[in-house]
């Protein structure tokens, strides 16, 4: 699980809660970062073997998969600027987690998720409108941190919102949706891969807006916490939330475990 707070209250035993409309809602809206990064991940691949998108950025690579006597794609796509477009995501996701953990614990789970979303959108505008390389590379370091800060928030969020004898069905959602991302990716790849006049790349890099405005309205609609909320302290409005999401009034001993849970967490 992702570090930057305390998760899940882990006492063993299943405390009285409904699995309310709430719950689902917010589990399916939250899981959707996880489709977004599945489709980052998957969709790079396959627009940069798009011969258009080859000869707008990487001209010397197009040249090279031109070549007859050429065989091997690892001398095919040989090349610095290509491999720093793909990898680019990877670092920036590696070195956002970082902050993404602060504010996971002292923002709350869902204002971290409402910052993925808002970095996945504007990173899929600049991929999508891109027109220099420069562009490209600026998308997709916006994307990664968008990446870092949704798989930091999103299964914290899944494991605090979802009832204990549901949490592992609700908590698998992230990484189902990460390969359901990945799959569409290679679909839409598929498809614009044979669109005439050059600009399927864009229609590729911009769909990506889809999941991204998804877990953006998401994180706007769904309530934060318990877990979040009596960390930071809110404690009569994070037993308010809790009861709303059990739909139960009887929630005394889940929110003193909360809470003792929280106390013990800030002692280490």
């Amino acid at each position: 699980m992702a570090g930057g707070g305390f998760g899940a209250a882990s006492g063993g035993g299943d405390f009285e809660a409904k699995i309310t409309p709430l719950v689902i809602i917010s589990c399916i809206m939250a899981a959707s970062g996880g489709l977004m990064f599945g489709y980052d991940v998957g969709i790079s691949g396959g627009v940069t073997s798009m011969p258009h998108f080859q000869k707008k950025f990487f001209p010397v690579v197009y040249k090279m998969t031109q070549e007859p006597g050429l065989e091997s794609n690892y001398c095919k796509y040989d090349n610095q600027g290509l491999q720093l477009f793909t990898s680019s995501l990877y670092l920036a996701a590696l070195m956002s987690t970082f902050v993404a953990s602060y504010t996971t614990r002292s923002l709350g789970r869902k204002l971290t998720m409402f910052i993925a979303g808002i970095f996945f959108i504007i990173g899929t505008v600049f991929n999508a409108a891109a027109i220099n390389l420069l562009m490209l590379i600026i998308g997709r370091i916006l994307l990664g941190c968008g990446v870092g800060f949704a798989n930091q928030a999103v299964p914290l969020f899944l494991s605090e919102i979802a009832p204990t004898r549901i949490r592992g069905a609700l908590n698998i959602l992230f990484q189902l949706n990460i390969t359901i991302g990945i799959l569409f990716a290679n679909l839409i790849n598929y498809g614009t891969n044979k669109i005439t006049g050059g600009y399927g790349w864009r229609v590729s890099l911009g769909l990506a807006g889809i999941p991204a405005g998804l877990l953006t309205l998401g994180s706007v609609i769904v309530v934060d916490t318990p877990n979040s909320l009596i960390e930071r302290g809110k404690l009569e409005e994070g037993k308010a939330v809790l009861k709303r999401i059990r739909g139960v009034d009887n929630v005394d001993p889940e929110f003193l475990e909360i809470v003792e849970a929280s106390r013990v967490a800030k002692e280490v």
